[in-house]
């Protein structure tokens, strides 16, 4: 017996008429009297199958939402698995270096008081030409199998603040020490030598990394370096940059001067991309020499800035990450940043730089004795100056340096010399040559004989390619006040003065610079102008424009 539908009874039986009538209105139908006359009993089968049948409808419903929303999932999940996947195949066709040959030692930069750090960035261009593509685009067939050269090199350096910005070049044939280095591909080893800059890249980027650091005491967090191929490539990628020429010029070879980029081009500004940008940036012998070249390089990178900022490229996800895409099939990068991702955020760092604080310049330099119609050498005391801005993270601009100083006098007064303590270290093994003996203790002498009794010294080494004092961030304007009464003292430039993260005490390590004598070496202090006599560039400026050496001026 069955249980009624009543809760607590028993189910009534189902008759057939009901189930009939469930099945018409499945069906579509609606409820009818049963043959039995029981109309109360069908019209109470109907509604229960009307429900039944709802359900169904909406369980049906549901089944079609699920339906729709896993292939959604799957398309989704596909698509996702799919850019994963190129996301990936991209960064496996991103070729990679070490980032030092490991001959440098150079310090990276203490965070400043907001814990950031400035970035340097070698950028290197390469005359590779032992690849089809490469050798089509410049230089003759006698070079293929040569070891590639150096022929341009740049750091780019962003302040931490990323309120301000530098490109500096060496011009290739600039004669210089090279550490030893060990070509990360050829394993072939190279012993340390004193020869032109380029060469450095026959032991690797990693090598002219180390070269640059040897040099000007700069850390250099990355390198990045690109072909020929890959400056056509990038070029192309980002839309073209406008330069200019005072006169119409043809760059081709001479009787005597063999070579050229066989750049051709009217008087004016011309927007240039692809191959004709490449023969831009190989122009020597029609813009005067390697220095009128890195100056039309210059020229160059800074309209490309103004083009990308123009196409709010560095706000444009989308548009930046293409550049980066582009720059994977282009570049060799230091191992550090080699993801596309990286590049990206590589790229995000000069957002925030306006142009007008964006200066690019190439190094003070005289004649080489050895060679000065061909061959340059660092100038002394002014490529020193600006290796110290670069390494203390100060503006290149001459007006921020004026009121960072302004700033600096406003602080408190040091303390009395007898007070101030002092640890003088010997760091003159910095430039690879044994230390120079007995360093530490002649300035502590030399402190001693000004005052400062407090002076010691300590066993421990250092390394400096020039004399620095420095100070414990913490001691903040008293103790930089001291370290500048100190750095007075012993005839050093305010410039020598530098904070570091908390652990040591006021500190002199005497440097590569100061290997003998009583007097510390003669370095301009910071009212002198590092962009004198570089042939600086701004960034905002717009009407720049090349002169042509004669012989290449076409009629």
């Amino acid at each position: 017996m069955g249980r009624s539908s009543t809760p607590g009874e028993g189910t009534r039986p189902r008759t057939p008429h009901a189930r009939a009538a469930e099945r018409h209105e499945d069906g579509g139908g609606t409820a009818t009297t049963s043959p039995d006359g029981d109309a109360e009993r069908g019209t109470a089968g109907g509604h229960r199958a009307a429900r039944r049948g709802g359900r169904r409808k909406q369980k049906k419903k549901h089944r079609v939402l699920r339906w729709i929303a896993f292939s959604v999932a799957f398309l989704i999940l596909g698509t996702g698995a799919a850019g994963y996947l190129y996301y990936q195949h991209l960064n496996s066709k991103l070729q990679k270096g070490a980032r030092s040959a490991g001959n440098s030692g150079a310090k990276k930069t203490a965070p400043n008081a907001a814990g950031q750090t400035p970035l340097n960035l070698l950028l290197i261009g390469s005359d590779d030409r032992n690849s089809a593509e490469n050798l089509k685009l410049g230089g003759s067939k006698k070079s293929v199998g040569a070891e590639p050269l150096a022929d341009v090199q740049m750091l780019l350096h962003v302040s931490a603040d990323r309120k301000n910005a530098s490109v500096v070049s060496i011009p290739r044939d600039t004669r210089v020490d090279i550490p030893a280095c060990e070509n990360p591909d050829t394993h072939k080893k190279y012993p340390a030598t004193n020869d032109l800059i380029n060469v450095s890249l026959r032991g690797g980027a990693g090598c002219t990394l180390d070269t640059w650091e040897k040099l000007t005491g700069v850390y250099i967090d990355h390198w990045m370096m690109v072909d020929f191929a890959g400056v056509v490539d990038m070029a192309d990628a980002v839309g073209g940059a406008w330069v200019c020429v005072n006169q119409d010029v043809y760059d081709l070879p001479k009787p005597k001067v063999p070579g050229g980029s066989f750049l051709r081009m009217k008087a004016g500004r011309h927007k240039i991309k692809g191959e004709e940008a490449l023969k831009w940036l190989r122009t020597r012998h029609a813009f005067g020499s390697d220095i009128g070249r890195s100056k039309a390089q210059h020229m160059y990178l800074n309209s490309v800035l103004r083009e990308l900022k123009g196409q709010n490229a560095f706000t444009d996800t989308g548009r930046l990450m293409n550049l980066a895409e582009t720059a994977v099939e282009s570049l060799t990068v230091s191992e550090e940043i080699g993801t596309v991702k990286k590049l990206f955020d590589l790229g995000m760092q000069l957002k925030d730089v306006p142009l007008d604080k964006m200066n690019m310049l190439t190094m003070p330099r005289i004649p080489d004795p050895e060679n000065p119609d061909a061959h340059v050498l660092p100038k002394p005391g002014a490529a020193d100056k600006l290796w110290a801005l670069l390494r203390d993270d100060q503006s290149l601009d001459p007006k921020d340096r004026a009121k960072a100083k302004k700033k600096a006098a406003q602080g408190p007064k040091a303390g009395p010399a007898a007070s101030i303590g002092i640890t003088v270290v010997n760091g003159t093994g910095a430039d690879g040559q044994p230390p120079a003996q007995g360093r530490a203790a002649a300035v502590r002498d030399l402190l001693k004989a000004k005052g400062f009794t407090e002076a010691d010294t300590t066993t421990e080494p250092g390394s400096a390619l020039t004399t620095e004092v420095t100070y414990p961030r913490s001691a903040g304007a008293q103790g930089k006040s001291d370290a500048l009464s100190v750095a007075k003292a012993l005839g050093l430039p305010t410039s020598a003065v530098k904070d570091t993260p908390d652990g040591a005490g006021l500190t002199v390590t005497v440097g590569s610079d100061w290997r003998t004598g009583a007097q510390a070496p003669k370095i301009p202090d910071d009212d002198s102008d590092p962009l004198e006599g570089t042939e600086a560039v701004n960034s905002a400026k717009k009407d720049d424009c090349m002169d042509v050496y004669w012989p290449y001026r076409t009629p």
